[in-house]
């Protein structure tokens, strides 16, 4: 670890005390607003069939269900696209499923429903009318069911962005580090890119820098036109075997950079590290620069231009 004129102003320049400080100063979580809940990406989504939505809600309270399916799905026979949006779905691996298939009875098989085109043929809308009947989504539609289906389908996509929290920490804290990056560049005037991978950073500066894999995209890669910084992020707020392999993914990469002359940063944050100490203890020992948020945000970037 080299300390920077941050670390002397702080007290903590080198060894087990700017380690120590490094550890004391880990932030538990890093929940921005959107951790809880991405509105306008269940907006988004819900928007994208609220038209369907609307004239599915013809159906709701009407006595003889059956017939009313069979003359809706005559007039606008593109509804059916619509079915899947009114499963609670299992997460966003499935969010876009058009073919569903279903054990209706062991002894039959699957039944296979393709809502991916218009029902335009009495089978597919008999088929339609089916997984409806048999999912249990008729009773959205039922006296005692829903008011409208366009509130509902919010509030399955509000519930499914929920289940999407444990990977926003990575994206948070991407989030903050650019936030702080820009704030630096402002004051320093050098120049960043996100996500840049070797050909991208030679295009902006005319630098060739080492990659440990052809898939390698750095979070980011900062330069003033002649020195070149190479930061990568993450955060964990719980611990597991993947923190010690991260811990020594970037040692490795820490080495391969600053073999070449180029400086690598590695701004890392959270509470799960306490479960993982001696590994990254070993990184810290190694990587010349390990800084947290808290150090980011005293000005560590700044001293290194």
């Amino acid at each position: 670890m080299k300390p920077t004129p941050v670390h002397k102003r702080l007290g903590v320049q080198a060894g087990d005390k700017a380690f120590e400080y490094l550890m004391a100063t880990m932030r538990p979580s890093l929940k921005l607003w959107d951790y809880f809940i991405n509105w306008e990406k269940v907006f988004r989504n819900t928007r994208q069939i609220e038209i369907q939505l609307n004239i599915w809600n013809f159906l709701l309270g009407k006595e003889n269900f059956d017939r009313e399916f069979d003359v809706l799905l005559r007039q606008h026979p593109e509804i059916v696209m619509a079915i899947p949006s009114l499963v609670v779905r299992d997460g966003a691996a499935s969010r876009h499923f058009s073919v569903i298939s279903s054990l209706a009875d062991i002894s039959a098989g699957e039944l296979l429903f393709d809502f991916s085109k218009p029902a335009n043929t009495p089978e597919s809308r008999a088929a339609a009318l089916t997984f409806v009947k048999g999912t249990g989504l008729v009773r959205l539609f039922q006296k005692n069911g829903v008011k409208n289906l366009v509130d509902y389908v919010l509030g399955v996509e509000a519930g499914l962005d929920s289940n999407g929290r444990k990977n926003r920490s990575g994206t948070s804290m991407e989030t903050v580090v650019r936030g702080l990056i820009a704030k630096a560049a402002a004051s320093q005037q050098f120049d960043f890119i996100e996500q840049a991978n070797q050909s991208a950073i030679y295009q902006r500066w005319g630098i060739t820098v080492p990659v440990d894999k052809h898939t390698r995209r750095y979070d980011f890669a900062v330069s003033d036109g002649k020195k070149l910084v190479i930061i990568e992020t993450n955060f964990y707020g719980g611990g597991g075997s993947k923190l010690k392999a991260t811990a020594g993914e970037y040692k490795g990469l820490s080495h391969l950079l600053t073999s070449q002359g180029f400086e690598f940063v590695w701004v890392t944050d959270g509470a799960g590290w306490e479960t993982t100490r001696l590994p990254f203890r070993e990184a810290f020992d190694e990587i010349d620069h390990v800084w947290n948020l808290k150090l980011l945000g005293e000005g560590c970037l700044d001293t290194l231009f």
